[in-house]
């Protein structure tokens, strides 16, 4: 086998064992409320779950992006209405979470990393 077939291989073999990078959005997040939301990969996108209080188990939004700008879709877990969302880390333990209603009405969180 020559040194080529011999790195491909080796390469593949590995790749099943190797970690990949979590995205910086992951992890849990203590909102303005006070409860931590747990943000993790689900499909193509990252779930927001709150993990403590009230509401404990909803799924409250889910967003597509990457390296910390993230756009779709929060939920207020208090009355049910989903708005259409974003986030953007400002720091690695800082985001702020911003909901609208028709592109106009918007309010912004911001959240700390727990």
């Amino acid at each position: 086998m020559n040194w080529k077939k011999m790195v491909a291989v080796t390469l593949l073999a590995a790749w099943p064992g190797m970690a990949l990078a979590a995205d910086p959005i992951v992890g849990n997040w203590v909102a303005e409320s006070g409860n931590t939301v747990r943000i993790s990969a689900c499909g193509s996108a990252y779930c927001l779950k709150v993990a403590s209080g009230p509401n404990k188990g909803k799924e409250i939004g889910r967003m597509e992006g990457s390296n910390g700008s993230y756009k779709g879709t929060i939920m207020n877990p208090e009355d049910d209405k989903t708005y259409s969302g974003s986030v953007t880390l400002t720091s690695a333990t800082q985001m702020k979470l911003k909901g609208c209603a028709m592109a106009i009405f918007c309010k912004t969180q911001n959240w700390q990393r727990k």
